[in-house]
């Protein structure tokens, strides 16, 4: 997904810098509110941004060719909301262009944008869709995760193909084929990142009742009324 440094045309880079760069100026005001308010908190912020660090380091190559890889975005926007995702994953993406060659800073306004603040905002809404029809938290979990790992990909796709529309078919060619390289190997990994986030908020309910209780994922309360909302 990280799209490789130097590869936009350069209209397109700061383009996508300047759309993104809204989003995580508003981010940086919700984190430290929220640590100055809230500084208990810090840890799981920290366990949310290494989470998303790790999962979108691993590269991992695609049958079609090309390089996917999880986000990792999901479980922090359930936790913290999106602008704050925004921020935690901008980060984690400078880093990655900085010390491992993912991605690069002249796309990472790009990169930003279709990872830290798309994926983020649409797991976060499928999450908060789904618990207001009384699904239960882990399915809620799953889904959300899922969702931000695949629309990161769809934006990814629609950024490249307005950078490169095929000669013939123009965007919507271009769009298809960018789109059909990386379903084939992110469709199932977007299942297993959402298996995974499943995971780790089970672990989070069993170490972390209180603080997930006052972000709001958990309901006031524990005992049993919790432990229906978790299964």
């Amino acid at each position: 997904m990280h799209i490789a440094e130097g590869f936009l045309p350069p209209a397109h880079a700061i383009a996508w810098g300047v759309a993104s760069a809204p989003f995580v100026v508003h981010g940086v005001r919700s984190l430290t509110r929220e640590v100055r308010e809230h500084p208990e908190s810090t840890l799981l912020l920290g366990a949310s941004g290494a989470f998303t660090f790790v999962l979108s380091a691993l590269k991992l190559p695609s049958v079609t060719g090309s390089c996917s890889h999880p986000t990792g975005t999901g479980l922090g926007a359930i936790l913290f909301r999106p602008p704050i995702m925004a921020v935690l994953g901008t980060i984690t993406l400078l880093f990655q262009a900085l010390l491992l060659a993912h991605g690069g800073l002249t796309t990472l306004g790009a990169n930003a944008f279709s990872m830290a603040i798309a994926g983020p905002w649409a797991g976060y809404g499928t999450y908060r869709l789904l618990r207001r029809y009384g699904a239960p938290l882990m399915v809620t979990v799953f889904c959300a995760a899922f969702a931000a790992d695949l629309s990161t990909y769809c934006v990814t796709s629609v950024q490249l193909a307005l950078a490169f529309p095929d000669p013939s078919s123009g965007f919507l060619g271009a769009l298809g084929k960018f789109g059909s390289i990386f379903a084939v190997t992110q469709i199932p990994l977007a299942v297993s990142e959402g298996l995974l986030t499943v995971v780790v908020m089970r672990l989070l309910v069993q170490s972390s009742k209180g603080e997930l209780t006052r972000l709001g994922v958990l309901p006031a309360g524990t005992g049993e009324r919790a432990e229906a909302v978790v299964r």
